[in-house]
């Protein structure tokens, strides 16, 4: 056995690298510089050409349009979130019909413009006017706003069936294996072991997805929805006042960062055991 008979004697700390200032960092200052003199200058031209009445006639068409943009936007989640599971699962079957059906059904979903999806379905089905009388759906589809909520729901399970079977072959092997020598069924390993791993994988990527549908709910008013662009776009056409953009994209950037933020806030309570 051996043993030390000599420490190594102590050294002075390296000395501190003092922060050279370099073209990068140049660069990156002045760019923050010009953003924020271009939204002083925004701020301060919505304060100089603030108008009372305007905001005392088409303020509560916002909030109407702030309510529909809020409401469609988690009917069509929660709509796609059911049906992204049974897609999930024929994209992971071994069945060769609903493996390809559901590969279509995606590649077609992801592949094409939202906005030719909601055109197809609002303008291309209401074609069919006669059809849908007959079995009773045309009050369905000659509502704007039916139309429109059946297109995101369907755009966006794609995209979490999608993501919902990326984080389930993100679990290990070894999670299955061992359910099975525990003598679990397949079901509660499933239920139990594989999916809770998996939604905290996809967490993040949901919270995208939430996001990215807020915004893109804007396509609708394309189509006579008022939600918050379509009020926008009134109230533009009665004042030609750009201010209403302006307005519209504060709204939109508030409930970005509330959803960021609560979305944040869930995943640090639900992966808080996987800190030290």
């Amino acid at each position: 056995m051996t043993h030390v008979i000599e420490m190594i004697p102590p050294r002075a700390a390296p000395p501190k690298r003092e922060s050279k200032i370099n073209s990068a960092r140049v660069l990156g200052f002045l760019l923050l510089l010009l953003w924020a003199l271009l939204g002083f200058g925004l701020l301060s031209m919505m304060i100089g050409n603030w108008d009372q009445d305007k905001f005392v006639k088409y303020g509560p068409r916002f909030l109407s349009g702030l309510a529909t943009t809020v409401g469609i936007v988690v009917v069509s989640i929660s709509c796609g979130a059911v049906l992204s599971i049974p897609i999930a699962t024929g994209r992971m079957s071994k069945n060769r019909i609903a493996n390809t059906l559901t590969y279509v059904y995606v590649y077609v979903f992801r592949g094409t413009p939202l906005l030719a999806q909601v055109f197809l379905i609002y303008y291309g089905l209401g074609s069919f006017r006669n059809a849908f009388e007959t079995v009773d759906l045309w009050w369905f589809f000659r509502d704007a706003w039916y139309c429109g909520l059946l297109a995101l729901s369907l755009n966006t399970a794609a995209y979490q069936a999608e993501i919902l079977r990326g984080a389930i072959r993100s679990v290990g092997r070894g999670q299955h294996e061992g359910a099975a020598s525990l003598g679990l069924s397949r079901s509660v390993t499933f239920w139990k072991i594989i999916l809770p791993q998996a939604l905290i994988v996809a967490l993040r990527p949901y919270g995208n997805e939430i996001i990215l549908m807020v915004k893109g709910s804007a396509i609708l008013s394309i189509i006579t929805v008022l939600d918050m662009m379509g009020e926008t776009r009134y109230a533009f056409s009665r004042t030609f006042d750009y201010q209403a953009y302006l307005w519209a994209a504060i709204f939109y950037l508030a409930i970005v960062e509330i959803l960021r933020h609560t979305w944040a806030a869930i995943e640090r309570r639900l992966t808080r055991h996987l800190k030290r």
